[in-house]
């Protein structure tokens, strides 16, 4: 019986296994990938902004930008079907939308972090509403990515290694 063949055995030793496994470690990574923009932008930015003597009433109409997280299913379809020219062809559908979200989130948040929201609030609100539509580009991505990954059997420890790894970068 070859390995695809045999049952997927329930213990501790085949966890820890399945734990160290390529796709599963990758996913504890872009799992922090993914955790470390969503807080940034619903509750850091509140409190840079705040520090920065911009009013409370601006500081609540900043949490428009995290929309992007709501919204997600509507360009979800577009991200799974439309082939990035160049990307695609190098790195595959999946890998080039994850590294265009990624390249396209790290953007957002240098563009982000270089301006006063006192002086270029505009452009820092700008800045925001990148990092939320980006970072949910990415989740798309990720989410794609990881079904797509590795059998179903090994589809319940991605999950938790992603979730293990959004915590920590929301942590961050």
């Amino acid at each position: 019986m070859t390995l695809a063949e045999e049952p997927h055995r329930h213990t501790w030793g085949a966890a820890l296994r399945d734990a160290v496994r390529p796709p599963v470690l990758r996913m504890l990574f872009l799992g922090f990938s993914a955790g470390l923009p969503i807080l940034l932008i619903f509750s850091t930015l509140s409190v840079w902004l705040r520090e920065a003597g911009v009013d409370r009433a601006t500081v609540t109409f900043f949490s428009w930008a995290a929309l992007g997280y709501s919204f997600k299913f509507v360009w979800a379809p577009l991200v799974d079907r439309l082939p990035l020219p160049a990307l695609t062809r190098l790195l595959g559908r999946r890998r080039g939308w994850l590294l265009l979200a990624q390249l396209a989130l790290a953007g957002a948040m240098l563009w982000t972090a270089s301006f006063d929201p006192q002086h270029a609030l505009t452009l820092t609100g700008i800045g925001a509403v990148l990092i939320g539509f980006s970072a949910a580009t990415q989740d798309i991505a990720i989410d794609a990515s990881r079904i797509e990954a590795a059998e179903p059997e090994l589809q319940s420890m991605m999950a938790a290694t992603y979730i293990a790894g959004y915590r920590i970068g929301m942590l961050v």
